[in-house]
């Protein structure tokens, strides 16, 4: 399956997992092996251009299909920040599938090392420490364009300070493919990428 058509299914996917949950369509079928590997993916839902639920995994631990459906249906009906999704906002929402690379590891001494090292547009970053862990995807460059805010908003993603470091702090990036209902564009080259529900 080319790219193109990769993100055509992953996106009739989503929305259709919307409309069944919604009574208002049955599941799309796709019959292809890479719907079946281990991916990690992220579905976001804008209407009116306005972030309407994000929810994804960050670790591989179903297939893609699956992966795309469950996200797609908890950034629907289960995104903390947002009322569940309505009917009648079905045919008004934009979807966008986010397909994450494997993680990559990166060994930093303190967090202006990790800012030096951040390659803006390009890196989804993820920091852990203890239980917590937050993320954020590469398209959030766009709105966060200064390296320093854009690792501090990861921060409170964790529920940790804006000015929190620790030499224990485990810190991971990663790239992505989107596809969104109107177009596709990548993100950073093709690592490998890990899962866990995560809402962004």
């Amino acid at each position: 399956m080319s790219d193109f058509d990769l993100g055509r299914a992953v996106l009739a996917l989503a929305r259709s997992a919307i409309a069944e949950r919604l009574r208002l369509g049955t599941l799309a079928t796709f019959q292809d092996a890479s719907l079946e590997e281990p991916r990690a993916s992220f579905v976001t839902l804008k209407l009116a251009e306005q972030l309407r639920g994000c929810v994804g995994s960050v670790e591989r631990r179903r297939a893609l299909r699956d992966d795309v459906c469950a996200n797609a249906v908890a950034a629907a009906f289960a995104d903390p920040r947002f009322a569940p999704l309505q009917a009648r906002e079905l045919a008004q929402i934009s979807i966008e599938v986010s397909l994450l690379s494997a993680e990559e590891r990166i060994e930093v001494a303190s967090e202006e090392e990790l800012i030096a090292r951040l390659r803006p547009g390009i890196d989804g970053l993820m920091l852990e420490y203890g239980w917590r862990r937050g993320t954020l995807l590469p398209q959030v460059w766009r709105d966060l364009q200064d390296p320093r805010a854009f690792v501090a908003a990861v921060k409170l993603k964790a529920g940790l300070p804006e000015d929190f470091w620790s030499p224990g702090m485990l810190v991971s990036r990663y790239a992505v493919t989107t596809w969104a209902e109107h177009g596709i564009e990548t993100a950073g080259e093709e690592h490998t990428s890990p899962p866990a529900a995560v809402v962004l």
